[in-house]
C-alpha cells in the first residue's frame, strides 16, 4: 500500500502526463487510478466499483469500466487478461512492450520490460504473418516467497 503522500505525487504525475497528452484525469478517472494504487495490487472492475461506491453512491460498472477504458488507452493501466483485472503502469511516460510475472498463489504481480522478450514475440508474430498490435506478455507460475513456504511444489502442477 502506497504512503499518502506517495499517492498524492503518482496522481499529480499521472494528471501531467493526461495534460501533455491533451485530456484530463477527471474526478472518476482520478479515484479508479486512486483506488489501483491504494490498494497496492491488481483489482478487477468490480472490486474497483465496490472500493468507489462508499465514497461516490453514483458509481457504476459503466462508469468504471469507461475509466479504466480510458486509462488504458493512454498507458495508465493495464489490463491482466489471465486474472481480468487492473494494475497501474509502472512506466507510463511512453508505450512499451511489457512483460507481467503473475503468481498464482499469492497474486503478487511484477511488472517487466525485457527487450528480447519484446522482439522475440514481435519476430515470432512476423514469422506467421501477424502485425501485432497487442504486446502484453503475461507468465504465470509461484513468486519466491511462495516457492519458499512450499517447498519443492513444481509450479507446473500448482492449482
Amino acid at each position: 500500500m502506497a504512503s499518502e503522500a506517495g499517492l498524492e505525487r503518482t496522481l499529480h504525475r499521472l494528471e501531467a502526463i493526461c495534460q501533455r497528452r491533451g485530456q484530463r484525469l477527471t474526478r472518476q478517472r482520478r479515484a479508479v487510478v486512486a483506488k489501483l494504487l491504494a490498494a497496492g495490487r491488481t483489482l478487477s472492475a468490480y472490486e474497483l466499483l465496490d472500493l468507489l461506491r462508499p465514497e461516490d453512491g453514483k458509481s457504476t460498472p459503466a462508469s468504471v469500466y469507461r475509466s479504466l477504458d480510458f486509462l488504458m488507452k493512454l498507458g495508465l493501466v493495464h489490463r491482466l487478461e489471465t486474472t481480468r483485472s487492473f494494475i497501474v503502469c509502472e512506466h507510463p511516460d511512453e508505450p512499451h512492450p511489457v512483460q507481467f510475472l503473475i503468481c498464482r498463489q499469492c497474486g503478487l504481480v511484477v511488472e517487466a520490460e525485457d527487450k528480447r522478450v519484446a522482439t522475440a514475440t514481435e519476430k515470432l508474430g512476423h514469422q506467421l504473418g501477424f502485425v501485432l498490435d497487442h504486446r502484453i506478455v503475461e507468465l504465470t507460475g509461484l513468486c519466491g516467497s511462495c516457492q519458499t513456504k512450499h517447498p519443492g511444489r513444481d509450479s507446473r502442477l500448482a492449482a
